[in-house]
């Protein structure tokens, strides 16, 4: 069996990146895979951060050739080729941003009309935030494909409006397990990053929609009640200055309250920072799920999340984390302080350690190959 991944991978960073990594890598006992990545991902006007590339990452252990250029016409075609000599069974794209349709749709439709079948991996069909052409390309996408694996029920909703009866599966986010190179212990990454007592953590990029403006408004409420340490890690992808002014409100009352770590932060702090913290915090207003939650997964650590689209589905109240609802400072310090004062860490990382099998990328693979047999490609297949 022949199988193409079409999307970021090394040297691209972030999450996208990582999954199809991962994703190719847990396919190649199963057939062979190639993948096709970009020359160039975002233009600058779209990308706020510093940087899109993280070269110190480990590259995949497959072939992947950089073609694709999401602004420029002409890579298109010439990923189309590429990926036509190669005749696959079955093309796999990370669908998270209708900005790639045209480029994505481009390239793969060909491969259809000669009988590769597309699966796309659906992160949220519905954008976050919506810009003009949004549904136009998604539906672009979705008449040049022909399978999708959702990670949520809100996803499904989306996928069965969208395009009713579409062969699916749903299957589980996989566990982000990479990060755990056993380099690091609680105590000695505390040790590191000179944290004591109770910590929570918020990871990943900042955008609006993360809500990490009604975390930061919950904190002083849980300083209030706990001498607790948030730890704020990732780089600003809008105007800091808010998010800044809030940081400082929660400082006043105690030194320490919030400690900010304005930077993308590499795959080599990550472990570090999650190992150091008691609980993870998600305060999404909007969402359909996040690859955060399984990092921490990944690395023992319990969630708190707002009830927002996918979200609250990775979470067991109780068992590996909470809930509490969006946009509500009061109910999220709460939720927070009643993890501390609990002392449900130990109870919930229990919790957490039994999510392992279940969210495996093995598991992912062979639902890849459940459905490409479903699609039944007429070439490079079974």
């Amino acid at each position: 069996m022949r199988v193409a991944l079409v999307g970021p991978v090394h040297p691209w960073r972030g999450g996208i990146a990582q999954y199809l990594g991962l994703l190719g890598e847990s396919l190649v006992p199963r057939a062979e895979v190639r993948g096709v990545t970009f020359t160039r991902q975002y233009p600058g006007f779209l990308f706020p951060g510093e940087s899109q590339r993280d070269p110190a990452a480990i590259p995949p252990a497959f072939p992947a050739e950089p073609l694709l250029d999401s602004i420029a016409p002409w890579t298109w075609r010439r990923a189309a080729a590429a990926l036509e000599a190669f005749a696959p069974g079955l093309v796999i794209l990370k669908w998270w941003l209708p900005f790639f349709g045209p480029a994505f749709a481009s390239a793969v439709g060909p491969l259809r009309r000669r009988g590769s079948r597309v699966m796309l991996v659906c992160d949220n069909l519905v954008p976050h935030e919506r810009r003009p052409f949004d549904m136009a390309f998604t539906r672009w996408m979705l008449r040049n494909s022909d399978g999708y694996l959702v990670m949520s029920e809100s996803v499904e909703r989306d996928l069965d409006r969208l395009k009713p009866g579409a062969p699916r599966r749903r299957v589980l986010h996989p566990l982000y397990a990479q990060f755990d190179r056993g380099r690091w212990t609680r105590e000695t990454a505390r040790a590191k990053l000179g944290l004591d007592g109770e910590v929570a953590l918020f990871f990943g990029y900042v955008r609006h929609y993360k809500g990490l403006d009604t975390l930061l408004d919950a904190w002083p409420m849980v300083r209030a009640r706990r001498p607790a340490t948030l730890v704020v890690a990732g780089e600003f992808y809008e105007d800091a200055a808010p998010y800044r002014a809030r940081v400082d409100a929660a400082n006043s009352g105690g030194a320490g309250a919030v400690r900010l770590l304005d930077r993308y932060i590499g795959d080599d702090e990550v472990e570090a920072l999650f190992k150091a913290a008691d609980v993870v915090v998600l305060p999404y207003r909007s969402a359909t799920q996040s690859g955060v939650t399984h990092v921490a997964y990944a690395l023992g650590v319990p969630v708190i999340t707002t009830d927002v689209g996918g979200l609250a589905e990775t979470v067991r109240p109780g068992e590996t984390g909470l809930v509490a609802p969006p946009e509500n400072p009061a109910a999220l310090a709460e939720a927070i302080v009643r993890f501390f004062a609990d002392g449900m860490a130990p109870r919930l990382r229990a919790g957490v350690a039994a999510l392992h099998q279940a969210h495996s990328w093995d598991v992912l693979a062979d639902t890849v190959i459940e459905l490409g047999d479903a699609l039944a490609p007429a070439r490079g297949w079974r």
